[in-house]
């Protein structure tokens, strides 16, 4: 089969497609066929290196987190899934893989999947793995957002940014978009009452608010300061500084800024399948590229500036 490989650690073009063994599966695995995988910033932190505590030295490394696709074969012992179920999910991020989902068939066992929505492509569904997920741990399991809630979404063109405004929307709150002025129209659409752009607002401007969902990991502590009493704040965009920010969260004050890794199981994919069912939450993808152009698809999530996901399409 085909597999998109890190081959060592470094920029974009440190990836390759390769041939290699089709995977099979051991007792309670499930082999599925991949339609479709996405670019995340997961993604980028591990091929980059700055993972290596975990995924190693050894290469080449899996590349790819969410996948879309079919199952083909079941291991023994396994229930809730038979040849030809549509299915999305993800594997460990937290583990090694020699390949992983951007490939053309991945192993994984059940609690990693779950069935997919059925009216949407594959690609619209890869699209919404990491980004939904993160999204809904974030709105609704961390910072629980409330009906009336005055929500800022701070990088919201993003992959997890789109789902964060929809789901805020879709709780009944009043939800400010930042991001890029050009996106105004299309983010409204998603649910957002107001957009401002990030290029000419300062965060001494705007709010107070009762929740501020951030995706982009810097001046938190500035941002921080615009919740209002009892407001809650969340970062999925992790770095040293960001980190910091946490930390020093935790020490001084009542308004803390949490985060969290996403990792969802088998019932947090099957919410994210009932939002897309429901309308709630819907895709938004910027380009589909084919697995042979994989690494121009890292390099265009690494320039950022576009509005929603960059996909793999593969062909199994």
């Amino acid at each position: 089969m085909k597999a998109a490989q890190i081959t060592s650690y470094g920029a974009a073009d440190v990836l390759r497609v390769n041939d290699v063994d089709r995977p099979a599966p051991a007792a309670g695995d499930v082999l599925v066929a991949v339609e479709a995988s996405s670019v995340n910033g997961h993604d980028v932190v591990v091929r980059s290196g700055e993972l290596k505590i975990v995924s190693g030295r050894r290469f080449p490394i899996g590349a790819g987190l969410d996948f879309a696709g079919t199952v083909v074969e079941t291991g023994a012992g396994v229930e809730g899934y038979q040849t030809g179920d549509r299915v999305w999910g993800m594997v460990h991020p937290r583990r090694r893989h020699v390949t992983a989902a951007a490939a053309e068939f991945v192993v994984v066992t059940p609690d990693r999947i779950a069935l997919a929505p059925a009216d949407i492509p594959p690609a619209d569904a890869a699209s919404l793995v990491v980004a939904g997920a993160t999204a809904l741990i974030a709105v609704r399991d961390t910072v629980h957002a409330a009906a009336g809630e005055r929500v800022l979404v701070r990088g919201a063109a993003g992959g997890v940014g789109t789902a964060a405004v929809q789901l805020a929307h879709a709780a009944g709150c009043h939800v400010t978009a930042l991001a890029r002025d050009r996106h105004a129209e299309q983010l409204t659409g998603l649910g957002a009452d107001e957009v401002l752009d990030y290029g000419t607002t300062t965060s001494d401007r705007i709010g107070p608010f009762d929740v501020i969902v951030d995706t982009v990991g810097t001046e938190l502590n500035c941002y921080r300061g615009r919740l209002a009493k009892g407001g809650r704040m969340v970062t999925v965009g992790l770095s040293a500084g960001a980190l910091a920010a946490i930390a020093a969260s935790s020490v001084h004050g009542p308004r803390r800024i949490r985060t969290f890794s996403a990792n969802p199981d088998t019932a947090l994919l099957r919410d994210l399948t009932d939002h897309v069912i429901s309308g709630a939450l819907r895709p938004v993808v910027h380009t589909v590229h084919p697995l042979a152009d994989i690494t121009a698809a890292h390099q265009a999530f690494e320039r950022g500036g576009v509005l929603g996901k960059h996909v793999i399409a593969i062909s199994a």
